[in-house]
């Protein structure tokens, strides 16, 4: 809403130093660039940042007013370069540096585009970029105040930068809020003090201070600001020691007094005015998440096979099972998410060269030097910790050495092709010791120790079972149901086969007399699922000195996923999931490598380490694991909870909350707030919860938040998850997550917690 729209946000959205400033001006101004989506649609488009400087404009016309619009915030990367499938399909190899392609969250199909020079392609990429960091580096205040004015503008209908009072009702619609006639008028009278029968300028001002005051949060800070109606630093720390139940020092007080206040004379009075305490509760600093867990944290010179490590089914679907497409795209995603474990799919194809793709099914294809060039330029982008490839091999010889050519050659020395040291390791490294590294998972001619004896002669190709997997995708196909067991393996493959060899499970009796810890095993979940119920204690040390892979039934068509939290409480590494569907299971795994600097790795509690422990998630017995506790969730308010219906003008959501542990089966447990009636804006619960907590180290708390729907099932609105030893006590926001695992930017939840010992 112009000028008067910005009062609200001092320092707001825009750019302020000189050079980002012109990169500003150059989006705002926009160009011409070349739209290409195949070999003959390259289209002439013009491109901007349009004035409110978060929304962009695709037109076919300079200045458009039609055309395709999108907000920074949907923007996950911008990319230099022909660095997607369709730009590598479609345009030139000498035309690389002029080519530049913008990937959006979600499933929202990327732009590719071309201009007429690297210097104008930089540019492009330059300025996206950084109008990007300047929108993740908001505060949340400033993000709820640029989500209210994005709403207030869409609410002034005429452009004339005041507001009527019919355009205030359009706008508390927007907002997600319902609010009784009389009460509208009621706020409108009191901000309208020229009396002109609209809102402008300081009269927004005052509207938005009295729609954003946060009742839930005076009360608390009147309690603790006892200095002249303002927190001292010594308030403060009565605050942090007595509510948030910090190790917190009247240094750390100051600290944040410095970090948060707004008011330049409360900070020099080395005071906290209730704004400020806001800015607090709303920052990392009054997360619930623990910032110390935000860092790799852990020990991470143990042997592979102590962490739990993010892995990926299938990974080179985009969608379904049976015809969906696959795309090197998929891998990027999961590598860009911390996964550390992906599968590839490997078949003959065509002109000699082998190929990924779901066999036996309409899956689209793709080259598997295409996927291992992608995995390359994207492993280590988000974390620096160990890739492991997963082959799930059905390629002839020829194809074989092929494929073992691509990854040495593409990989070159981050590929491991022998054991690290001079004498044969008698346990898996570390992921420490890997850092950069790719290890292969996939079949082996013969025992790693043929690598020390100096009488290391092999065979150039023999057969070798299939993977187990490979096996369980047969039974679901009556073509190759006949077709034997046995693959013949490339001596070229199996010697890049050197920490992962695949064997068949044959028990764990089995597995601890004649398994070497670097062989391991891949189980079907409901084969998983029923070792866990039936020897839980022997497959927790089974998974001490070896890794485990599991992977989704064959069943499972729709991508979708099981519950990944009994395998982890039995200590199996790989869990593989179906990363392309975002349900409750993925939410759960994001939720489970949160912490550890989102690495991919966490390491698994000692009890599921140490040989002495008879841990068994199923009957609980005294001992190190056993923790009794109960967590006190008090659930007070929600903020600014996204709109479900953005085209059904009078749909306003009905929210209310769920809060789950998931754990061992002691400590499941979910319960569910009332609902509010019409109130997305500021819904207020103050519901409090009790959960009985036996092993805190493998528990999970979840936050869900629904709109209630009487005549069918709930809608989702948002999520968060995080492990039970990563929550802090007190008051603090829960931020919300998208079913993709986004972030939300404006809406959050407001909580007290308490984790206490049970009397």
């Amino acid at each position: 809403m112009g000028n008067s729209a910005r009062k609200p946000v001092k320092g707001g959205r825009e750019p302020d130093s000189g050079g980002d400033n012109a990169d500003l001006r150059f989006l705002l101004d926009g160009a011409k660039l070349t739209k290409i989506r195949s070999k003959s649609w390259h289209k002439s488009r013009y491109f901007n940042l349009m004035e409110d400087c978060r929304t962009i404009m695709c037109s076919s016309k300079k200045l458009g007013k039609k055309g395709n619009t999108f907000l920074i915030d949907d923007i996950e990367s911008v990319r230099k370069g022909r660095q997607t499938e369709g730009l590598k399909k479609h345009t030139d190899p000498d035309e690389e540096e002029k080519c530049f392609s913008i990937m959006f969250k979600g499933s929202k199909k990327n732009l590719d585009f071309m201009v007429n020079s690297k210097e104008e392609a930089h540019r492009w990429v330059t300025s996206l970029e950084k109008l990007m960091n300047h929108a993740q580096n908001l505060n949340k205040k400033q993000e709820r105040e640029h989500w209210f004015i994005s709403c207030m503008r869409k609410a002034d209908k005429n452009k004339d930068n005041k507001m009527t009072l019919k355009e205030l009702k359009h706008f508390l619609r927007q907002v997600n809020i319902e609010v009784d006639d009389t009460y509208v008028e009621e706020i409108f009278k009191k901000c309208d003090t020229s009396n002109s029968g609209t809102l402008e300028d300081l009269e927004i001002e005052e509207f938005y201070s009295l729609l954003t005051k946060r009742e839930e949060i005076d009360v608390i800070y009147a309690k603790y600001a006892k200095t002249e109606g303002e927190m001292s630093a010594r308030d403060l720390l009565d605050f942090l020691l007595n509510e948030q139940r910090e190790q917190a020092t009247i240094e750390s007080a100051l600290k944040l007094i410095e970090k948060h206040e707004l008011d330049e004379a409360a900070k020099q009075k080395k005071r906290m005015t209730k704004d400020g305490f806001v800015m607090y509760l709303n920052q990392e600093d009054g997360c619930i998440f623990n910032p110390a867990h935000s860092p790799v944290y852990q020990d991470m010179s143990q042997p592979l096979n102590h962490y739990f490590i993010s892995s990926s089914h299938n990974t080179y679907l985009m969608e379904d099972q049976l015809k969906g497409p696959s795309s090197t795209e998929a891998y990027v995603k999961a590598l860009m998410k911390s996964c550390r474990c992906v599968e590839l799919d490997c078949w003959d194809g065509p002109n000699g060269e082998p190929i990924i793709y779901h066999g036996y099914t309409l899956t689209s294809k793709i080259l598997f030097k295409d996927v291992i060039r992608a995995i390359k330029d994207y492993a280590f982008k988000t974390s620096p910790y160990p890739v492991i490839l997963s082959l799930e091999n059905h390629c002839t010889v020829e194809q074989q050495q092929l494929m073992a050519h691509h990854l040495i050659d593409i990989l070159g020395s981050a590929l491991v092709t022998k054991p690290l040291g001079d004498t044969m390791p008698a346990s898996l490294p570390s992921p420490e010791e890997l850092k950069g590294k790719f290890l292969v998972k996939g079949k082996r001619l013969n025992k790693l120790d043929a690598m020390f004896s100096n009488n290391n002669t092999t065979v150039e190709e023999d057969s070798v079972s299939e993977e187990d997997e490979a096996v369980d995708c047969k039974e679901n196909d009556q073509k190759a149901k006949a077709k034997k067991a046995k693959i013949k393996l490339a001596k070229e493959l199996s010697d890049i086969v050197i920490y992962c060899k695949s064997v068949h499970f044959g028990g764990f009796e089995h597995a601890r007399d004649n398994q070497s810890f670097y062989e391991m095993s891949s189980l079907k979940e409901s084969k998983a699922f029923q070792l866990a119920d039936a020897s839980a204690t022997a497959f927790i040390h089974h998974n001490m000195d070896k890794l485990t892979r599991i992977y989704p039934a064959g069943s499972r068509t729709d991508s979708s996923n099981y519950n990944p939290v009994p395998m982890w409480n039995v200590g199996c590494q790989i869990v593989a999931l179906n990363f392309q569907t975002n349900t409750k299971e993925m939410h759960l795994n994001q939720g489970r490598f949160l912490p550890n600097g989102f690495c991919g790795y966490i390491l698994k509690p000692e009890f599921q380490r140490s040989p002495s422990s008879q841990f068994n998630p199923q009957s609980l017995t005294e001992g190190p694991w056993l923790q009794k506790k109960v967590l006190h969730v008090l659930v007070i308010s929600a903020q600014q909870l996204p709109k479900l219906n953005k085209d059904k003008q009078n749909s306003i959501v009905d929210p209310l909350v769920k809060v789950e542990i998931q754990g061992v089966a002691a400590d499941n447990d979910k319960k569910t707030t009332h609902h509010i009636e019409n109130n997305g804006f500021n819904p207020m619960w103050n519901t409090k919860f009790e959960f009985p907590i036996s092993v805190p180290e493998l528990a999970l708390l979840r936050f869900v938040v629904e709109d209630h729907d009487s005549a069918s099932q709930n809608d989702y609105i948002g999520q968060y998850c995080l492990p039970l030893t990563s929550v802090r006590n007190g008051y603090r926001h829960v931020p919300l997550l998208t079913k993709r695992g986004d972030i939300i930017p404006s809406a959050g939840l407001f909580v007290h917690i308490m984790l206490m010992d049970q009397k």
